[in-house]
């Protein structure tokens, strides 16, 4: 098992504290978000286009900080890739590890991927910066169908993958699967 959490739960055992100690695991919105909150912010939950609470969870994860070398990906495929993306590669890698299991070994077995993933913007937050350059890593690194595939592809599985999306239960469907 492998976590990412807001509050700083980046481990089970981490994740598990929080939850046993009650942990409120929300905080501001952090700077580094690139959000104008100012602009945003509206205590009116009924005002059309705002935020109403300044807060969220936020995952500490540096996703700015992928190892797209350590599997086999180029910087340009990396920088198209959706940070869930990125995030799920490495927390697969570091289950299989904590698991005792070398992931390599896995490699050409029928090992299959289940993955609960629903929506994605991604896509709309590189087209609002300015990033509009069409190219092949566009749509892989954007798509949530594709997640299940690229940890397929990194650790040379040949079992099935299925990417699950049924909104809000796809994490729960894709352990029932």
């Amino acid at each position: 098992m492998a976590c990412r959490f807001p509050g700083g739960a980046d481990t089970p055992e981490r994740f598990w504290e929080l939850l046993r100690d009650g942990v409120d695991a929300t905080s501001e919105i952090p700077d580094d978000r690139g959000w104008d909150v100012g602009a945003l912010y509206d205590p009116d939950p009924e005002a059309a286009g705002r935020i109403y609470s300044r807060r969220g969870g936020f995952l500490r994860a540096p996703v700015d900080e992928f190892d797209a070398g350590f599997f086999g990906i180029s910087p340009r495929e990396a920088a198209a890739m959706d940070p869930v993306q990125r995030l799920l590669l490495e927390l697969s890698w570091e289950a299989l590890e904590r698991a005792a299991i070398a992931p390599r070994s896995l490699e050409n077995t029928a090992t299959g991927v289940y993955i609960g993933v629903s929506t994605s913007d991604y896509d709309v937050v590189q087209r609002n910066a300015g990033y509009d350059e069409v190219h092949a890593y566009r749509g892989t690194g954007t798509l949530p169908s594709v997640a299940a595939g690229r940890i397929s592809h990194a650790l040379g599985l040949q079992g099935p993958n299925f990417p699950v999306d049924t909104a809000c239960s796809s994490s729960l469907l894709a352990l029932h699967q």
